[in-house]
């Protein structure tokens, strides 16, 4: 059984910083990958991982701020310079797929395999 389980939101200070976890277990994939919806939108994603060679990208709005890596069975999204439009329920997805399919232009129809959120509220 596929379990994806994500920890570590909360709140924060703008300029603060945030790790989220997400335990991934029942299958090895990968493409392993962060989402987030932020208030009033669709869910979109933030960074994703390559497990094949370990390469990683990320969104354009959270470049130089957000760091995606992970351990053998953790997946983590480091989280600094936070913004208040960084808040949102972030979700980490999982899914089996080609090294060109593994990107941030892949959507959220694309994954199989979701957590089920946690959330992240930063303040001004």
């Amino acid at each position: 059984q596929v379990q994806l389980v994500e920890s570590g939101g909360g709140s924060a200070q703008a300029g603060g910083s945030l790790r989220l976890s997400c335990a991934i277990s029942g299958y090895s994939f990968n493409c392993i990958s962060w989402f987030r919806q932020q208030p009033g939108k669709g869910r979109g994603p933030v960074a994703i991982l390559r497990t094949g060679d370990w390469s990683t990208d990320v969104a354009d709005s959270v470049k130089g701020r957000f760091i995606i890596s992970r351990n053998q069975y953790t997946l983590y999204l480091q989280m600094n310079n936070l913004k208040p439009e960084d808040t949102a329920m972030y979700y980490c997805a999982a899914k089996s797929s080609t090294w060109d399919q593994c990107s941030t232009n892949s959507g959220e129809d694309d994954y199989k395999y979701w957590g089920q959120g946690t959330q992240v509220t930063v303040s001004s």
